[in-house]
């Protein structure tokens, strides 16, 4: 078998017109995905995580902040009982636990964001791209 032969058998042709297409795009049931046969890209996943991020940065430093006065007095008046030293080892702990959340979720909200610029940027490019190849547009003053 040549590999011309093989390519065809490989992208299902005959004619040696190539017709592969991504699984996720396939629109014959049980060829796979079940998508609408056109694969495109959004920006709204990852604008979306990037808000997403924001927000939990936010709500775990209300938490954090709230956890301090949340416990004050305690020592005073839970004073000679062992119980306090290990609740104060608690506090600090989840303290530190929240700040590394809200540290984490600062740095992956601009990463997220740009990802998001990026891919509707590179959707547009491709888009644009495309366009004259099926004679729909072109350039101004272009003759086809």
């Amino acid at each position: 078998m040549s590999y011309s032969e093989r390519w065809q058998e490989l992208f299902g042709t005959t004619d040696g017109g190539a017709t592969m297409s991504l699984a996720s795009t396939a629109t014959e049931p049980g060829t796979g995905g079940g998508g609408s046969g056109n694969l495109k890209h959004s920006g709204g996943p990852w604008t979306s995580a990037s808000g997403t991020a924001d927000e939990l940065r936010t709500s775990t430093e209300t938490s954090r902040s709230a956890l301090g006065p949340g416990h004050e007095g305690v020592e005073a008046g839970a004073a000679g009982l062992a119980s306090v030293a290990a609740l104060k080892s608690v506090l600090t702990s989840w303290e530190e636990r929240l700040r590394a959340v809200r540290d984490e979720c600062e740095q992956l909200k601009g990463p997220l964001l740009a990802v998001a610029k990026e891919m509707g940027e590179t959707e547009t490019a491709i888009g644009n791209s495309f366009k004259g190849a099926d004679g729909s547009a072109g350039k101004a003053g272009e003759k086809r």
